[in-house]
């Protein structure tokens, strides 16, 4: 039979665990088609890419499905008229990916992140300007007394 992968997007409003039972009923779908899931993944409640029926937020699941065509094409009607699901896309890959996906390897490293601890840009001043105050940085090397009195006699020289 020939592998798909399908991800569905649910309403931020309702729980994970109602989730969980959502894609549970879709197993159910896939199943009694004559198909199997091999795996799936919950990613949780992530922010969309732009708002869709008024969310800006969206529970994300995973489905691996080993099915028939036909089986693919009821669980895609079952999860048109669920009110639950904002979003659903159903891919045909060519073998099955047993290693977690790149949304569950990345969950676990996003807590090791550097923190900013300096306002919007970083900067420990906390402006908006980004550290750019004209060059009076504090932490500019200064220029020597020598080069500036080389720099206003070569300007004394450009007025004759």
């Amino acid at each position: 039979m020939p592998y798909y992968e399908s991800v569905f997007v649910a309403r931020p409003d309702i729980s994970a665990a109602q989730v969980e039972a959502l894609t549970e009923s879709m197993k159910e779908v896939v199943a009694g088609t004559g198909g199997s899931v091999t795996k799936t993944e919950y990613w949780g409640l992530k922010a969309l890419a732009y708002r869709i029926k008024k969310s800006r937020k969206g529970h994300y699941s995973l489905l691996n499905l080993d099915a028939p065509a036909e089986a693919v094409a009821e669980m895609e009607r079952n999860l048109r008229l669920n009110e639950d699901v904002i979003r659903y896309m159903t891919i045909r890959v060519e073998a099955p990916d047993e290693e977690p996906s790149i949304m569950m390897r990345n969950k676990g490293s996003r807590d090791d992140r550097p923190r900013r601890e300096h306002g919007r840009d970083g900067g420990r001043d906390g402006g908006r300007d980004g550290g750019r105050d004209g060059g009076n940085r504090a932490d500019a090397p200064s220029a020597s007394a020598d080069d500036s009195s080389n720099s206003t006699a070569e300007a004394d020289k450009g007025d004759n």
